[in-house]
């Protein structure tokens, strides 16, 4: 499975007409009217700095910030608008053709000029190089890019995806200059040139710098003098130390939930002069189900196991409630969500209807069951919320629950053997629309490996919300999807998270930077 996708919020305003797309930005070139530096300090690493081969968070925060994308996604809006563009659309009834106009006057961070050739060279280029640790994955549908003229891009699709634009609008859609990048191999000096509001200046493994690109045209308004982002490696507890020291202005994406109930609550100096800021996230977290395991293959188990799971329970003891119970596979603040497994199991262990379920698979003794875990993926944590996950199941008397944690390398490999019957899966989206959450799990060549398969969501739902324009018109197809999860479980949805950064009281606009696009925004962050 790839990245970001690694497996691991504001409801959809519109549809995504065929009409023009028009930006509603301010232009904006170099700092506003705030200054100083902001040092932000983050446990993930960035792992490319090249957006043909990135596909991690880490890497798209810096792509996000150092590239421009035709599109780009607004703060707390889940449609995108232009961004190097000055108007998108498709073209055509049936959303296979997407056609954009680029603003005037673009320009690189080194000066050269952005045309309609740099567009079609990094999309090209992505696909061409094919980075098994690359966004080329989320293409599958591009067939190819044309430049009528130097502001002309068309792009023509195999096959309907009204979700192309938000694909664009991701870090998977950064545009390269193509005199500084090979066609056919990846950038490996630790350098970036691109449009965007910001220039990477240098980049090491214990610090990234960032300064304002002062030819930068697009829709950011940027209120800072620039970025220092240091790397903590995983090392939550020096993130922690160096934020209560005041070495850093932010501390963002790797505070252990226990580190930031103890800032939450921390009466000394030192935790009052800092701020904690809470926004929405789409990230989620699943239970997987083999279909073709013994034990967790049998439907009764795995609805017995639904009706036992104590989301409220979970998160409040493993997370300190950094995250909220997840009730079906499309997350809350995302266009279709509903509520389809507490509808069906309810929200508190029912061991009377898990029993029956039992029953009614002709099982009469306990389960034995083992819950796989892989924390270097998933975070420490991971280990913790399993055990309380078989903790819960063997309360009830029916389950022998135990859990098992591997790297993530053989976590991986045993997955694709179907060594394993249960197993969790985190999921961050590329882009906040419904398809996100059910294409890469339930469409052909899915990303879970459990061997699900359903002829509704992959011949009907699927490809019918697939050419839907409109997004809030597909609200009704991706409801029946869900349901149908629910009924037949090859999922268990556990929780959905929050994001969370910590500032010094002086550091504003971190509201502007954490919503359900995934979108980190350098450029919203002011120091007073």
């Amino acid at each position: 499975m790839n990245r970001r996708n690694q497996w691991l919020a504001l409801p959809l305003t519109g549809g995504l007409a065929a009409a023009l797309l028009t930006g509603c930005g301010t232009e904006s070139g170099g700092a506003g009217d705030t200054g100083d530096a902001v040092v932000m300090g983050m446990s993930d690493d960035v792992l490319a700095t090249d957006p043909a081969s990135g596909y991690d968070p880490g890497s798209w925060l810096l792509f996000n910030n150092v590239f421009q994308s035709l599109l780009s996604f607004p703060k707390g809006a889940t449609e995108p608008e232009p961004e190097a563009a000055k108007s998108c659309a498709f073209t055509d009834t049936e959303t296979k053709v997407f056609k954009c106009e680029l603003r005037d006057g673009l320009k690189f961070s080194n000066g050269n000029e952005l045309t309609s050739k740099d567009v079609k060279f990094s999309f090209d280029r992505m696909r061409k190089i094919n980075d098994d640790a690359g966004p080329a994955i989320m293409f599958p549908m591009l067939d190819s890019v044309r430049t009528p003229d130097a502001k002309t891009v068309v792009f023509r699709l195999k096959y309907a995806d009204a979700t192309f634009p938000s694909k664009v609008a991701s870090g998977a859609g950064s545009i390269v200059d193509h005199r500084e990048y090979d066609m056919n191999a990846l950038r490996k000096d630790g350098k970036a040139v691109g449009s965007g509001p910001y220039k990477l200046d240098s980049f090491g493994k214990e610090e990234a710098n960032f300064s304002v690109n002062s030819s930068y045209k697009g829709t950011a308004k940027v209120k800072n003098e620039g970025v220092a982002l240091k790397f903590f490696h995983g090392d939550q507890k020096g993130l922690k130390k160096a934020l209560l020291a005041h070495d850093i202005d932010v501390a963002y994406r790797g505070l252990a939930a226990a580190d930031i109930a103890d800032i939450e609550q921390d009466t000394s100096e030192a935790g009052r002069a800092v701020d904690i800021v809470e926004g929405s996230s789409a990230e989620v977290q699943h239970l997987v189900f083999n279909m073709k395991d013994p034990v967790a293959g049998k439907l009764g188990v795995r609805k017995a196991m639904a009706y036992l799971l104590d989301r409220e329970a979970l998160v409040q003891e493993v997370y300190q409630n950094t995250a909220t119970p997840l009730y079906s596979i499309v997350p809350a603040g995302i266009g279709g969500h509903n509520t389809a497994f507490f509808d069906t199991y309810g929200a508190r262990p029912q061991r009377a209807k898990a029993a029956s379920a039992l029953r009614g698979a002709g099982i009469d003794g306990k389960v034995k069951l083992t819950l796989w875990s892989t924390p270097t993926r998933y975070g420490p944590a991971t280990d913790q919320e399993l055990k309380a996950i078989a903790k819960q199941l063997n309360a009830s008397g029916l389950f022998d629950a135990d859990v098992k944690s591997v790297e993530f390398e053989q976590y991986e490999k045993d997955i694709a053997a179907g060594k394993y019957g249960v197993y969790v899966k985190g999921w961050v989206p590329d882009y906040p629309d419904p398809d996100n959450f059910t294409q890469p799990f339930f469409g052909k060549g899915n990303v879970l490996g459990n061997h699900f398969e359903n002829s509704e969501i992959t011949g009907k739902i699927i490809p019918g919300t697939a050419t839907e324009s409109d997004r809030t018109k597909t609200d009704k197809q991706y409801s029946t999807l869900q349901d149908i999860v629910a009924e037949q479980v090859p999922v268990l949805p556990v929780w959905q998270a929050k994001q969370y950064a910590v500032v010094q009281d002086n550091v504003y606009g971190l509201e502007s930077c954490l919503d359900a696009s995934t979108v980190f925004r350098f450029w919203e962050i002011s120091k007073g």
